[in-house]
């Protein structure tokens, strides 16, 4: 199994806003992308300096599975939307 967690750090400007529509966004590619086996986020209520505004999860069968998530349309389209509110993004892929 692999495991896929990026942290998004958004933009001030409408960022309460922008965190719930990039959760919809996220939340909706369950289903969509074949390789998908898991996915959740959340959106960080810690007032630390720190912290990061969104987590997500994914969870994919193995590498391929990662791989065919990065270049699908649907994942592509979501990433269009996070780029245009995000500050910066971290990711950590691993297998468990």
């Amino acid at each position: 199994m692999i495991t896929h967690i990026v942290f998004i750090a958004l933009k001030p400007e409408n960022k309460t806003e922008n965190a719930l529509e990039a959760k919809r966004r996220i939340e909706a590619m369950m289903g969509k992308v074949e390789s998908l086996r898991f996915i959740e986020v959340g959106v960080n209520f810690a007032e630390e300096d720190r912290a990061m505004d969104l987590a997500l999860t994914a969870r994919f069968d193995d590498q391929e599975g990662l791989e065919a998530y990065a270049v699908h349309p649907v994942h592509l389209e979501v990433i269009e939307y996070i780029k245009s509110v995000a500050e910066y993004t971290k990711v950590v892929d691993y297998e468990d």
